[in-house]
């Protein structure tokens, strides 16, 4: 997206796993693991205890696969006891990785160039394949939809600046590059939209889940069909072990299905017992009142080139922030499950996860703003 994820990875929690053991809580019924593409392999994973990590590593050794993590350590450190763990840092601290091999690493951490560079070249002639995970932000802006895998990406305005949290499209679009040019036969560059599910702790999908599960009447932005792009975190997953699995040097957009803002919030009422109904209110009306897209109004961003939110430096959404084209991706395996399960496995695991919902430490409108936004809108139409 075109609002640094970066923006809420750095000012939330993270995310608590909700059981030792990821897939029994975060793997829909009857679902199954995808059957291997050739032998097993030796898989590195440059991090791996986040958000999305955890459920690389689950797919991974759901298949048969070895795996190795490299972190500092920090995060859900009780995760994968059955798994080896090399400790350790992106910034000059690789010295665990020396003189050991495996067939494919896969890069979750890498933000900054410098340390993708360090990373890919010290792993060059003992790593067969590199998998970078990149991101949508790395295109140069949304101006137009069905942006595809050739569309320009994003330059940096301030060489030499490192700062992931001001800069984060630019500096993974250089990442990218650094990847390409130590492994330029041998790479896989990913780029994700925006990811949900459960484990999210980012918690901008789950502010639907939980304030539609909450009921009453609910603040819904823009229009009904204004669009709406999400991937399920372990749909993504698949595709990354499908893509190490693989070893083809390509680069993809691992985004959801275009639907409809309705379409989502339709969809997630679907799974809740909660009496419910949804105020459209127009976004010209909600910028006027103060309420900021993407950080209020999670997720959405209204499909326009003209709607600059100062907050984060000028940067524009666009008509194609969340319509974006994911048909390469599909072509090569990635496949979807349906919203309804998305939906109420997330419900399912922030109520098994946390006793509430902490509106100063959560994304979206605090209940009180909520109906304040409510009353003044239905009153601007009498």
């Amino acid at each position: 997206m075109s609002i640094s994820r970066r923006q809420f990875i750095g000012s939330s929690a993270v995310g608590v796993w909700a059981a030792s053991v990821p897939r029994t809580a975060t793997t829909t019924v009857g679902e199954e693991p995808r059957r291997r593409q050739g032998g097993m392999r030796r898989i590195l994973i440059l991090g791996g205890t986040g958000f999305i990590g955890p459920h690389m590593v689950q797919t991974a050794l759901d298949r048969g696969h070895t795996v190795t993590l490299f972190n500092r350590g920090r995060t859900n450190t009780h995760l994968f006891p059955q798994v080896e763990k090399l400790r350790g840092d992106r910034d000059g601290q690789l010295d665990t990785l020396r003189g050991r091999t495996w067939d494919v690493v896969i890069d979750n951490t890498g933000y900054v160039p410098r340390h993708v560079r360090d990373s890919a070249e010290l792993l060059k002639n003992s790593v067969g394949h590199y998998v970078y995970t990149s991101t949508t932000d790395a295109y140069r802006d949304y101006h137009v939809a069905g942006i595809d895998e050739s569309y320009p990406l994003a330059t940096h305005p301030e060489p030499g600046s490192e700062d992931a949290r001001r800069y984060y499209g630019p500096l993974k679009a250089l990442c990218e590059q650094a990847v390409r040019e130590v492994y330029p036969q041998r790479s896989t560059i990913i780029r994700p939209g925006w990811i949900v599910g459960p484990g999210d702790n980012n918690h901008l999908f789950t502010y639907w889940v939980v304030r539609i599960d909450r009921g009453g009447e609910v603040l819904a932005p823009g229009t009904p069909n204004d669009p709406m792009q999400v991937i399920d975190v372990r749909d993504l997953a698949e595709f990354f072990v499908d893509r190490a699995e693989a070893q083809r040097t390509d680069t993809f957009n691992a985004v959801g299905p275009v639907i409809t803002m309705a379409q989502m919030l339709y969809g997630i009422r679907a799974v809740t017992s909660a009496n419910v109904s949804f105020a459209w209110v127009d976004a010209d009306f909600l910028w006027a009142n103060g309420v900021k897209p993407w950080s209020d109004m999670p997720v959405w961003w209204p499909p326009r080139n003209d709607y600059a939110e100062p907050t984060f430096g000028g940067i524009t959404g666009g008509v194609g922030a969340l319509n974006l084209d994911g048909g390469h991706a599909r072509g090569n395996g990635l496949t979807h499950r349906p919203l309804a399960a998305t939906a109420g496995d997330t419900l399912r695991w922030y109520h098994a996860t946390f006793d509430d919902w902490p509106e100063d430490r959560r994304p979206g409108l605090s209940a009180a703003r909520e109906a304040e936004v409510l009353a003044a809108w239905n009153a601007s139409r009498r």
